[in-house]
């Protein structure tokens, strides 16, 4: 009896908490939005089973020691994975619809607006007793505006590691359901003329363009913006390894093999993170909440800056590609173009999208970069 007792004892069904059983519902909640309804699920399902594995009583894979906590010590606290993460981003980008259209580098821009406006709300909250953010936690829950993954994570690492789990969650889910938060959006803003504009074929960009592009990027970023150039440097250098035509074992490298491998690696580490006493708890309903206000800022303010753009240029553009300023590259782009054939059949949207969408890349990076700046130290 007092063997049976022991092992009982020692179980994980004896030890599992009410919190933990309610994580472990979440993270099989995540498995079945990457599995069955293929929301981001290279990344739910990696974050999903990593939040399994670290709400089991008795397995410690994600504290002291174990796998997922050095995992996370290694890759996240050091920002390594995200950076690398980034250096794939840039190696699987094409920037020619940006560079045949430098006027979308404001629809980008403008989109990382919710990233600002959100610190202020998670600032406010805190003023008046709702939640409990400090500056570095309000900065890091912003960052979710930005709708890109990486950066979120690599902020909240450097800023608010205890906030790490729900931002990253807040973050990949929004991202997984761009197709069904930003079309009510665009659509509210913008008239059915509006939605119907034509806009003109793209013209051609050389290859010296596309070479130079990302050198004069990481210069004039990190010479401005050094704390942005962690982030700027190797979306830089995995796009000038696609552009340049002389690595490309290294582009195809990076491109396939070596992003699947840190991807795998990231999510797990992230998921060690949703542990019950981490997660569950009032702030984490409240970055919920704010991601959510961040990224339907961040849409907005993109199609309303198109929508100031046509007062001052003769030249028109359809305002539904500022939604594709928030860098969920490239799904925001697909479906900026599935709203606009929904009214004009013969209107395709996809490469004019493009160009604000990898805006958005570089803009949340800058983002970041001055998020970092201002409230470290």
């Amino acid at each position: 009896m007092e063997l049976v007792q022991q092992i009982w004892e020692g179980s994980g069904l004896y030890q599992v908490s009410a919190g933990q059983l309610m994580m472990l519902g979440i993270c099989l909640g995540l498995l079945y939005l990457g599995i069955v309804r293929k929301f981001e699920p290279l990344l739910l399902v990696t974050i999903g089973f990593g939040g399994l594995l670290s709400n089991i009583p008795g397995a410690e894979i994600a504290t002291g020691n174990g796998l997922l906590a050095l995992t996370y010590e290694v890759g996240i606290k050091t920002g390594a994975f995200p950076l690398i993460i980034f250096m794939g981003v840039g190696a699987l980008t094409d920037f020619g619809p940006l560079l045949a259209n430098p006027r979308t580098l404001f629809l980008g821009a403008a989109a990382q607006f919710g990233i600002f406006a959100t610190l202020l709300g998670a600032l406010a909250m805190t003023s008046l007793g709702w939640a409990d953010f400090s500056l570095k936690d309000a900065a890091a829950i912003g960052i979710i505006g930005g709708a890109d993954g990486p950066t979120a994570i690599y902020v909240a690492g450097q800023l608010a590691p205890d906030l790490l789990g729900a931002i990253a969650v807040a973050a990949y889910s929004y991202m997984a359901l761009v197709p069904m938060i930003q079309p009510p959006i665009m659509r509210l803003l913008t008239t059915k003329s509006e939605r119907q504009i034509e806009m003109r074929q793209l013209r051609h960009v050389s290859k010296t363009e596309k070479v130079l592009f990302p050198l004069v990027l990481l210069l004039l970023v990190a010479l401005l913006l050094p704390t942005a150039a962690p982030l700027i440097g190797m979306l830089a250098f995995g796009n000038l390894m696609r552009e340049c035509g002389v690595v490309e074992r290294l582009s195809n490298t990076t491109q396939n093999a070596l992003i699947n491998i840190v991807t795998i690696f990231l999510g797990l580490a992230v998921g060690s993170k949703l542990s019950a006493e981490q997660f569950l708890e009032w702030n984490t309903l409240f970055i919920l909440a704010l991601g959510m206000v961040a990224f339907a800022i961040g849409t907005a303010s993109g199609v309303l800056m198109a929508k100031l753009m046509n007062k001052m240029s003769s030249r028109p553009i359809n305002p539904l590609i500022g939604a594709a300023g928030v860098s969920a590259v490239p799904m925001a782009a697909r479906v900026a173009n599935k709203v606009g054939l929904e009214e004009n059949p013969h209107n395709i949207l996809l490469m004019h999208a493009m160009g604000p969408n990898v805006a958005g890349v570089i803009g949340s990076a800058v983002a970041a970069g001055i998020m970092i700046m201002f409230t470290s130290g």
